[in-house]
C-alpha cells in the first residue's frame, strides 16, 4: 500500500508517522516551501486524546522530544472579570504519566518534532490542485508545478479551506461562528508577569466580561531554558521557541469589530483591541501595549457544517479539512491527531482498505462532529451573552453561577470532573 497526505500539519505528521512504522509507503505533500514557513509559532492545549495518538504514532525517542519541548503543564484553571478578579479557580491534578495530562506546546516546536526524520518522506512547495482515479482503483495528486503522486489512498489534511475537501464533498460547507478573536504574543519578563495574579501561571486564566468579550491568557515556560527570563525583547517572537513568552486570545462576536479588522495588523490591532476595553483594568491594557506586534493577527472564527456519510472510496480526510471547529473547546488538534491514531489503526487492521477506510469514517464523522457542535456552543456568536441589552443579564447569571460553584464542593467537583472528560 501507498498513502498520499495532502499538507503536512499537526494531523496529517502524526499519521505519516504511524503509517511508516507500521511499515506502510507514505509521501506528504506540502504547499509551504519550507519547514519554517507559515505561521507556527503559537501555543497549542495537547490533551491525553492528543497525548495517546502521538504516543502511539511517533517513535518513542521522538514522543519524548515532544514531551520535553512543552511548556510547563498548566497548573490551574482560572475565570475572571475584567478587573482580574476569578470568579471560579480550579486546581489542575498532577500528571499520572506522559499521556493523561494537559500539555502547552509551540505550534512550529511541534511542527518541527513532527518533521523530525521525515525528510525523505516531506516534499514540500507542491501545491495541491485536483486528483483523479486511476482504472486500477488507484489515485493520483496532481500539483500546480505540473507533477504529480499516485497510490492506493489520498488523505486530505489539508486543513480549514482545504481543496481536497472542495472536490471529494463538493456539498460540504463550512459556517462562520459570528466570533472574530485576536492573537498574540508576549515577551515573558518581570514586566509582563507582574501584570497577571502570581497565582494565575503557569495555568489557563480566562477572562469573562461585558459585551460578550472574552480574553484567554496562557503562560509558556519552557524547563529546557536556562533562565526564566531570558532578556528578549519584543523584536520577534513569530519564529522565536526558545523564550518564554505570553499568549493572550480576544474575542468577540463579529458586529462588535470594525468592518475593516480582518485587514488590520500589528500595532493597529493592538490599539483596536485597547480601544474596545475601555473599562478593563490597566494591567490588561499594559499587557497589550508590551506585545510583540508583529506576532498580533486576527482570525475569522470558523466551523463545519455536519454532513451525512457518504461512499467510501479511495480519497478521504483528516481534521480541519473535514471537520473544522471553533476554539471553544480547545480540541480542534486532539481531534485531528485522534483522526490520524484511528486511521492507523484501521489501515493496519488486516482488514481490505476500503473496508478500512469506512470504518474510519464512521467513527471519526461520529466524535468529530460532536466536538464541532460542542465546540460551537461554547463559542458562537449566537449566544445569549453577546446581545445588547440581554448579554449583561446573561453575564450576571453566568458570574453567579461561577462564584457558586467555587464555594460550593459538590459543584465545583463535577465541575471539575466535566472539565476533564471534555479533556480526553
Amino acid at each position: 500500500m501507498k498513502v498520499i497526505i495532502i499538507g503536512a500539519g499537526t494531523g496529517g505528521m502524526c499519521l505519516a508517522h504511524g503509517l511508516r512504522r507500521a511499515g506502510i509507503d507514505v509521501a506528504v505533500y506540502e504547499r509551504d516551501r519550507t519547514r519554517t514557513s507559515g505561521l507556527h509559532g503559537y501555543r497549542v492545549g495537547i490533551d491525553p486524546h492528543g497525548s495517546q495518538a502521538l504516543k502511539a504514532c511517533l517513535p518513542p525517542e521522538l514522543y519524548r522530544t515532544f514531551v520535553d519541548t512543552c511548556a510547563l503543564p498548566p497548573k490551574r484553571f482560572a475565570f475572571l472579570d475584567e478587573h482580574l478578579r476569578p470568579t471560579l479557580t480550579i486546581t489542575l491534578r498532577e500528571p499520572a504519566d506522559d499521556v493523561n495530562d494537559e500539555k502547552s506546546v509551540s505550534r512550529m516546536t511541534l511542527r518541527q518534532v513532527l518533521f523530525t526524520g521525515m525528510e525523505d518522506v516531506l516534499h514540500f512547495d507542491k501545491t495541491f490542485r485536483r486528483y483523479s482515479y486511476e482504472p486500477d482503483g488507484r489515485v493520483t495528486a496532481h500539483f500546480a508545478d505540473g507533477t504529480s503522486a499516485t497510490g492506493d489512498l489520498l488523505v486530505g489534511a489539508d486543513g480549514v479551506n482545504s481543496p481536497v475537501r472542495k472536490q471529494r464533498l463538493p456539498h460540504a460547507r463550512l459556517e462562520d461562528a459570528g466570533i472574530i478573536a485576536v492573537a498574540a504574543k508576549v515577551p515573558m519578563t518581570p514586566e509582563s508577569l507582574s501584570l497577571v495574579p502570581d497565582w494565575l501561571f503557569p495555568g489557563i486564566g480566562m477572562v469573562l466580561a461585558p459585551r460578550g468579550m472574552a480574553c484567554i491568557l496562557h503562560s509558556m515556560e519552557f524547563p529546557f531554558l536556562d533562565q526564566r527570563f531570558d532578556g528578549g525583547g519584543a523584536e520577534s517572537l513569530l519564529f522565536d521557541n526558545t523564550r518564554n513568552y505570553l499568549n493572550w486570545g480576544l474575542s468577540a462576536a463579529t458586529g462588535k469589530w470594525p468592518a475593516d479588522v480582518m485587514g488590520l495588523a500589528g500595532a493597529d490591532l493592538i490599539g483596536l483591541v485597547t480601544a474596545m476595553t475601555p473599562s478593563w483594568d490597566p494591567r490588561l491594557h499594559r499587557l497589550f501595549a508590551l506585545t510583540d506586534p508583529t506576532t498580533c493577527f486576527p482570525i475569522n472564527i470558523r466551523t463545519s457544517v455536519r454532513i451525512p456519510p457518504w461512499p467510501t472510496d479511495s480519497v478521504t480526510l483528516l481534521g480541519d479539512a473535514i471537520h473544522t471547529m471553533t476554539p471553544g473547546q480547545g480540541v480542534g488538534a486532539n481531534t485531528a491527531l485522534r483522526d490520524a491514531q484511528h486511521l492507523v489503526e484501521a489501515l493496519t487492521s488486516g482488514r481490505p482498505t476500503l473496508a478500512a477506510v469506512a470504518d474510519y469514517e464512521r467513527e471519526m464523522l461520529d466524535y468529530g462532529f460532536r466536538a464541532v457542535e460542542a465546540s460551537k456552543a461554547q463559542t458562537g456568536g449566537d449566544q445569549l451573552v453577546h446581545r445588547p441589552v440581554i448579554g449583561r443579564a446573561a453575564l450576571a447569571f453566568q458570574r453567579t453561577f461561577l462564584r457558586a460553584t467555587d464555594r460550593i464542593p459538590a459543584m465545583k467537583r463535577r465541575f471539575e470532573a466535566s472539565l476533564y472528560e471534555t479533556r480526553g
